[in-house]
């Protein structure tokens, strides 16, 4: 039975994927947060928009020491979050800030005029002066609305 054969080595090709995404990478740290995005509501071309609860901004950052190698940010909605219109004129900052909280860089994000469900930023690679912690910070049309860090320690 050749499309018995078929689904067996797909179903076992599945497990080793799932494995493989479980398995945690070598000599790499990170780390991976999320915060709930307060509802709100906010006016655009007279309009008024609305956020209701339900969405997340997340934060992962990868790396080791004071180099990070990937690092991203975003919402995701869900129940009754992923009924809203979306989130318009929207940005996402990446701050790091030093162990006396004082921060030392900004990489601020194109604001996007667009209505987007789940808006994304990716942030380069690059090595930290020093330690401390990196921020992600999600705006929406001028007004800060969500914030999620993690401390870059030795």
């Amino acid at each position: 039975m050749p499309g018995h054969l078929t689904a067996r080595a797909t179903t076992a090709i599945a497990a080793a994927a799932a494995l493989a995404l479980l398995t945690p990478a070598q000599a790499h740290a990170g780390a991976i947060g999320s915060t709930p995005v307060a509802s709100f509501e906010y006016a655009v071309g007279g309009v008024t928009m609305k956020v209701p609860t339900g969405c997340m901004f997340t934060h992962v950052i990868r790396g080791g020491g004071r180099k990070i190698t990937y690092q991203n940010a975003g919402v995701d909605c869900g129940f009754v979050g992923a009924l809203n219109s979306g989130f318009c004129n929207w940005r996402i900052d990446f701050t790091y800030a030093d162990t006396d909280n004082k921060t030392y860089k900004t990489s601020r994000g194109k604001t996007h005029n667009e209505c987007e469900i789940h808006p994304m930023r990716d942030n380069a690679p690059q090595t930290l002066p020093r330690y401390g912690k990196a921020c992600a910070h999600l705006n929406v049309n001028g007004v800060r609305r969500a914030s999620q860090c993690h401390h870059i320690t030795k």
